[in-house]
């Protein structure tokens, strides 16, 4: 696959700010969701066209597509039901979402 013209990596450095600042992220949220090991954007956009260069624009989207589920659900998981404080630490709440989706990767990793 082509790599992505200059003026395609302005614009998807432009969505990505906006898709970050609407989503309430940062630059480091995204870092961790392509695993890369820094959060300057030169880097995010790096690991992007890497997946470009093997999967295609289609690539890109779903895997963009999948941090927001992701992002979803971690902000599904985290709204207290009917306003009420769990009374759980939050540090314990980190280490379960770490557990479970160590897990997923995993499950992930043996289908």
């Amino acid at each position: 696959m082509a790599a992505l013209s200059s003026e395609q990596l302005e614009e998807l450095q432009v969505f990505l700010k906006d898709w970050l600042r609407h989503s309430g992220r940062t630059q480091a949220d995204l870092r961790r969701a392509l695993r890369t090991e820094s959060i300057r954007m030169p880097v995010l956009l790096e690991e992007l066209q890497r997946l470009h260069g093997q999967q295609g624009l289609r690539g890109v989207a779903e895997r963009l597509c999948a941090i927001e589920a992701l992002w979803q659900s971690e902000e599904g998981a985290e709204a207290p039901p009917d306003g009420e404080g769990s009374g759980m630490d939050p540090l314990t709440q980190l280490d379960l979402d770490l557990d479970a989706l160590l897990n997923e990767i995993r499950e992930g990793c043996q289908t």
